[in-house]
């Protein structure tokens, strides 16, 4: 348990249980769990040799934001008081958990409390305005997400007093200064492909190490689906780039 969140905790094979990996799970702020993502999480602690922690924060319509974000800090905490120092600690997340594993360096900062090692984010939503162009030209190819659906789903999650460029809700429109290094993987059939595109723009404008790579083909969080050859190798190179930064 995790501050009365469920959590779990999958251990690699040849983990030296050094380094943990935070991990917050994607589903639009309403739905998703440690459950549905086991298996993804699953295969990064064996692909980056590290253990992961997933835990269940709570879900929109009856928890509203910013609750989600809370929950996220608060397991970010409980890895500080369980003995990691912060350049142990990698946060990841697919979707809104994407959007989630940044909030989470963003509050670190903005409350003067050294921030995760990097970020690695797949398929980050970043923008609950679904301002980009990528939600109108990919939205045919992307078998996964709709821009109806993600609308619903933003609207759900923040009620009708926030506005979907808050940059509280929506981390591509925040002060990015001081952010860790961040790997972003995403497809190119993905919906939520700009945000990660603008995201990596904002970010190298203020000079922060970001790497984005697109799939061809894929679409949104393919790396759920474990029989697609594109998962395997994008895990392959996020376990590459998490060792190369966590284990100096």
């Amino acid at each position: 348990m995790i501050n009365n969140m469920h959590g779990v905790s999958i251990k690699s094979a040849s983990d030296d249980n050094k380094s943990v990996i935070l991990y917050c799970h994607g589903g639009g702020f309403q739905i998703g769990s440690t459950s549905s993502h086991h298996g993804l999480m699953g295969r990064l602690s064996h692909s980056a040799r590290m253990r992961v922690i997933g835990f269940n924060y709570r879900l929109a319509p009856e928890h509203r934001f910013p609750a989600a974000i809370e929950d996220c800090f608060i397991a970010y905490l409980w890895l500080l008081k369980c003995g990691y120092p912060p350049s142990n600690i990698a946060v990841a997340g697919d979707s809104a958990g994407g959007a989630l594993a940044v909030s989470i360096a963003l509050q670190a900062i903005q409350k003067s409390i050294p921030p995760p090692h990097c970020l690695v984010l797949l398929s980050p939503w970043l923008d609950l305005s679904l301002s980009g162009d990528s939600y109108t030209s990919r939205a045919p190819l992307d078998i996964f997400s709709k821009p109806e659906q993600l609308r619903a789903m933003a609207r759900s999650y923040v009620g009708r007093e926030i506005e979907f460029d808050d940059p509280r809700a929506s981390p591509l429109y925040a002060d990015l200064k001081g952010l860790p290094p961040t790997l972003i993987h995403a497809g190119d059939h993905d919906i939520t492909l700009d945000d990660a595109k603008s995201f990596t723009r904002r970010a190298k404008a203020a000079e922060l190490d970001v790497q984005l790579e697109v799939w061809p083909e894929m679409y949104h969080h393919f790396q759920v689906f474990e029989e697609l050859p594109e998962a395997e190798d994008s895990l392959t190179k996020i376990g590459a780039y998490l060792e190369k930064h966590m284990r100096r």
